[in-house]
């Protein structure tokens, strides 16, 4: 397992033209590549080749784009267990990569690789031909070296797409570049998001924010008193429509099927049970709990979502961005727990829950400061990409 690469395209890349003609662009296998493997990480899609394109990869091949591969993923894209994300970009493998954001996944795997990454709102880019697990939480997040070539990929893979229900009907977006002045940019702090770090995370999150003030721009210190409660909400209106989502791979419409069944039942019973590793079968377990014997829970769970969403929509009016602290909470190497997978998600999977977009930036080189985590109000990706470009020419890599 020395590449991160699942599998390399065996094709010889074309000469297209177009604004992204050039770029090497890898993708995970939950992404439908026709022709190539699409197991999702998980046994329970083993040997499953994509019969189409998903309208992602077909819109990237009309930019000129070059497929690579598909790199190593966690199952079903549910952490970062067993996910080599970021590292065919920091290998130069790869220009840019495609990476499924559940729960902050995208921006965590750029924070390990050292490169930007971008969770867009919800409902900007079509999921049709995405093999996900949590739909109304779930994007295709996006990385590389920098926001303006996450900008060109957005602007090639973005906008309606018929054959997606699930997608708002929302006017499309300006992603052209703004530019940004920051006396007149003020940047929200929520006091909440930084309860649990600890005191270097701390003092790494304060220094960052120095470096905001010394750039020109303006803080804002807010609350969101309520912020615990998006692992929560998270939690279990995620595990509920993950299992619901989960429920096709039963060894007769999907994956692999166990031998020895005596019956229909125990079919269905043995391939399941074999379909999953540890981690998602205990996620998909808590689900059904909720979505069979303790529905009210969910059901609250939905409503505290909602009242999180309005709370959120009153802090981003008030400032053209927030700010939150970029920490990998790395779980440990023993037995993969539910309970460690939300603690390194933390301060990431509010943006989930919301909807709305975010971005991290790394650090420059030798910097005695932390990366920046971003977000925006919802459809307010090209300002944030516009704030991170601006961010990030400060102090140009390698400079």
């Amino acid at each position: 397992m020395d590449s991160p690469f699942f599998y390399r395209n065996p094709a010889a890349p074309a000469a297209p033209s177009g604004p992204l003609a050039g770029s090497k662009i890898a993708v995970q296998p939950n992404l439908s590549v026709a022709g190539w493997p699409a197991d999702a990480g998980s046994n329970a899609l083993a040997d499953f080749k994509a019969l189409e394109d998903a309208t992602i990869v077909k819109r990237l091949r009309q930019a000129g784009a070059s497929l690579c591969g598909a790199t190593r993923m966690s199952e079903f894209g549910f952490g970062l267990r067993g996910s080599r994300a970021g590292e065919a970009i920091r290998s130069q493998a790869a220009d840019a990569e495609l990476v499924l954001d559940l729960m902050g996944e995208s921006r965590l795997a750029a924070i390990r690789a050292a490169v930007c990454g971008f969770k867009p709102s919800y409902g900007l880019v079509s999921r049709l031909g995405l093999i996900g697990l949590i739909p109304s939480m779930e994007s295709c997040g996006l990385l590389a070296e920098t926001p303006a070539t996450i900008r060109e990929l957005l602007k090639a893979v973005a906008g309606q797409d018929c054959l997606d229900f699930s997608m708002p009907d929302d006017e499309p977006l300006d992603l052209a570049p703004q530019d940004i002045d920051p006396p007149k940019t003020t940047i929200g702090v929520v006091a909440e998001a930084q309860s649990g770090l600890t005191a270097e995370q701390e003092a790494l999150f304060r220094s960052s924010l120095d470096q905001l003030k010394q750039a020109g721009f303006s803080l804002l210190e807010m609350s969101l008193p309520e912020f615990s409660l998006f692992s929560l909400v998270h939690r279990i209106v995620g595990s509920v429509e993950a299992s619901s989502s989960a429920g096709r791979y039963d060894s007769v419409r999907y994956g692999p099927r166990a031998a020895g069944a005596k019956n229909w039942n125990e079919m269905y019973l043995l391939s399941r049970a074999a379909a999953f590793g540890p981690l998602l079968k205990s996620y998909l377990l808590q689900g059904a709990l909720f979505q069979f014997e303790r529905y009210e829970a969910y059901e609250n769970a939905c409503r505290i979502r909602a009242r999180l969403l309005r709370q959120m929509q009153r802090l981003a009016s008030r400032a053209d961005c927030l700010v939150f602290p970029a920490v990998d909470g790395a779980a440990g190497g023993g037995p993969p727990l539910l309970a460690d997978t939300y603690g390194q998600f933390a301060w990431t999977l509010f943006a989930n829950v919301t909807g709305q977009p975010a971005l991290y930036l790394p650090p420059p080189p030798d910097a005695a400061h932390a990366g920046l985590q971003l977000a925006g109000a919802r459809l307010s990706d090209g300002r944030l990409l516009a704030l991170g470009e601006h961010l990030v020419n400060l102090h140009p890599r390698g400079k």
